[in-house]
């Protein structure tokens, strides 16, 4: 690993050694260019493994293993390294496959067990089912009046446009959506929008879309690599060259050689204390790698918090935070604080429960504040005024999973407070190609940003990852040339990569007394405390200061268990997590006013001369935040947008 230059904004320097652990996490400069004159030995043995033709595996070894120096780590060539296996990685492959290649697909998980799984409401598509009056304008309008107006306006209409496309695609592929009696695709009502837009499969919709698109990416034959964590990837700042890492089962260094890689890694969610996320996963990784590679990240500042997270000591805490779906407010249910009162009728008579999410969280939040809560700090979900048989019928997981904690949603009340759910800042792409700017390097999912502005609109997460993979899928296809099917591995690249390993060698032997759960234990609070539902100056500089004590407390971190532990994964997230939530809160503090999921409340107030996207970038002086202004949608959607089309609640009573 490079040593660390005295530049580097992610080093906090106390004056003492620092121990191996500080020297990987803060590690954050550029690493040296591919054509480096660093040399490795000549000491390599090349086999193939016949189960993934096309993709070449090598074994290699630095220095002498006969006198104990030896570092074995294995070499995989392949024109696409798609790192994320969930519906978004997924999609981008399987356009890859269809295009005649052969990519490659890791993830940190075993095959099918991705993040997606969790998305249960729905997902979104202007078919008109049920409202005929709908069109993808009016999608493209509800998804840019719930971004304030900071969305791409390009990704907004690419994503509207395609959708419809998308679901007949995958109801081709084997996808079971819910019916109406008359056979067409039933879809109900999400937070802010128009029209009942939203497709669903009961309460479990992204788990049977990733279950379709591993069936499909199975049927192509498409490679995949299961529990594998990327460290590091191979970037001089302008062109990525591959990726490095370890396979998380034996400690096994991986080094993968490709022109092209596409992050689709997922968002940053889980950094909070309460978070609707598993707590290895949507940890900040996705931007951090891309960030390092010398690639822009926008929006940082904007992070969901879902109004219905599940609270409460009656359910334990292996289940706070986990996310209670909308879609139990979209088929009717209502929201009731301690006192019995409907208070939604307080802010938002005409949409009550099924205005936007950052409207309902903050509601939420100031009935608790104001005394008005559950003695667990929530307020009362309930859907019990609706069939008992039509709540088992259209949620079927939340009957079950409350069933199994002494709760029969049917009969009485959930108990919910708001929860960070989702990630709307992330990396800066083209659209329509998932470029970042970095030569070989693309993004999707929710590791990108641009969709879903300030605020996402409930449905939308699952309809990006299935519409824009399929154009950066589809365009990565055509970027491939002859010969990136079996790059060459230099001696730059190979001595870039040994660095990495060994850094993470010395990681693991870390020997202090700080285990890294507790430092993210911190980080989660910190961030729940000073940049959560309400922000101001003084809480975020706090947070920015308590983040530098967070720095310092890695000088004595103890890894136990060696490379193939939990607590290794941990340490390693912890890189990305500190530089994530650095980005965030400077974001944070950049932003004088209220708009979305960003509310301060030091400016309350939407300010006109705000509406612009905040793009971050990593340089020798620090991070750098530059303002760039928002693009206009096109003639078809500012005429949806003057319509002034809005939910019409009354459906649902």
């Amino acid at each position: 690993m490079a040593s660390i230059s005295p530049e580097d904004h992610f080093l906090h320097r106390s004056g003492r050694e620092l121990n191996p652990a500080v020297d990987y996490i803060h590690s954050m400069t550029k690493t040296p260019p591919n054509g480096s004159d660093t040399t490795a030995d000549d000491r390599r043995t090349t086999t193939r493994d016949p189960s993934t033709a096309g993709i070449e595996n090598r074994l290699e070894t630095e220095g002498d293993p006969e006198s104990g120096g030896g570092l074995e780590y294995e070499v995989v060539t392949t024109p696409v390294l798609v790192v994320g296996a969930g519906a978004a990685g997924a999609r981008v492959a399987i356009e890859l496959a269809e295009s005649g290649l052969e990519p490659l697909v890791i993830g940190k998980r075993e095959h099918g067990d991705a993040h997606t799984t969790w998305a249960a409401g729905g997902v979104n598509a202007a078919l008109g089912s049920l409202d005929p009056d709908d069109d993808w304008t009016v999608h493209a309008a509800d998804t840019l009046n719930e971004g304030h107006h900071l969305n791409d306006p390009d990704a907004v209409e690419l994503t509207a446009r395609e959708m419809p496309d998308r679901i007949r695609e995958l109801v081709e592929w084997g996808m079971s959506f819910d019916r109406t009696a008359d056979g067409d695709i039933n879809q109900r009502y999400f937070g802010a929008q128009s029209y009942r837009r939203t497709c669903f499969v009961g309460d479990r919709t992204g788990e049977a879309m990733l279950e379709t698109l591993i069936g499909r990416a199975r049927d192509l034959e498409i490679p995949y690599r299961e529990n594998v964590m990327i460290t590091r990837l191979l970037s001089d700042g302008e062109r990525v060259d591959g990726a490095v890492g370890f396979d998380m089962e034996t400690g096994d260094g991986l080094l993968f050689r490709t022109n092209h890689v596409v992050l689709a890694a997922g968002g940053f969610s889980a950094l909070y204390h309460r978070h609707s996320s598993r707590d290895d996963e949507n940890n900040g990784d996705g931007q951090a790698l891309a960030l390092e590679a010398g690639a822009r990240l926008l929006d940082l500042e904007f992070v969901q918090f879902h109004p219905t997270g599940m609270v409460g000591e009656r359910y334990g805490e292996e289940w706070d935070g986990r996310l209670v779906t909308e879609a139990v407010r979209g088929e009717g249910g209502r929201l009731y604080n301690a006192e019995g009162e409907r208070f939604m009728e307080r802010y938002s008579p005409d949409q009550m429960e099924l205005d936007a999410r950052d409207v309902v969280a903050r509601a939420i939040a100031r009935e608790v504040r104001e005394g008005r809560g559950t003695d667990d700090g929530g307020v009362y979900l309930d859907i019990s005024h609706r069939d008992a048989e039509y709540v088992r019928e259209r949620l079927p997981s939340m009957v079950e999973r409350f069933e199994s904690l002494g709760v029969d949603i049917t009969a009485e009340p959930m108990t919910v407070a708001p929860t960070a759910h989702y990630t709307m800042g992330g990396v800066d792409i083209d659209f329509r190609t998932g470029e970042t700017g970095v030569d070989g390097l693309y993004a999707v999912g929710e590791t990108v940003a641009g969709v879903h502005g300030a605020n996402r609109l409930g449905g939308n997460s699952l309809a990006e990852t299935v519409a824009i993979g399929k154009l950066v899928g589809d365009h990565v296809a055509s970027a491939v040339a002859v010969g990136d099917d079996d790059p060459t591995v230099t001696d730059g690249q190979r001595a870039m990569a040994e660095r990495e390993f060994r850094a993470l060698a010395d990681l693991a032997a870390s020997d202090g007394t700080v285990p890294p759960t507790r430092i993210l234990e911190a980080l989660g609070d910190l961030l729940w405390d000073h940049a959560g539902i309400l922000r101001d100056e003084p809480g975020l500089r706090d947070g920015l200061a308590t983040l530098a004590e967070l720095r310092e407390r890695t000088a004595d971190l103890r890894v136990d268990g060696g490379l193939t532990s939990k607590s290794f994964e941990y340490a390693v997230d912890l890189s990305a997590s500190l530089t994530v939530a650095e980005a965030m809160l400077r974001a944070a503090l950049e932003r004088t006013e209220s708009r979305g999921a960003h509310y301060r409340t030091d400016y309350p107030e939407t300010d006109a001369d705000w509406r612009v996207n905040l793009v971050l970038s990593a340089g020798t002086e620090g991070l750098s935040i530059t303002r760039r202004g928002v693009a206009e949608p096109s003639p078809a959607v500012r005429e949806a947008l003057e319509e002034g089309y809005e939910l019409d609640y009354h459906h649902l009573e």
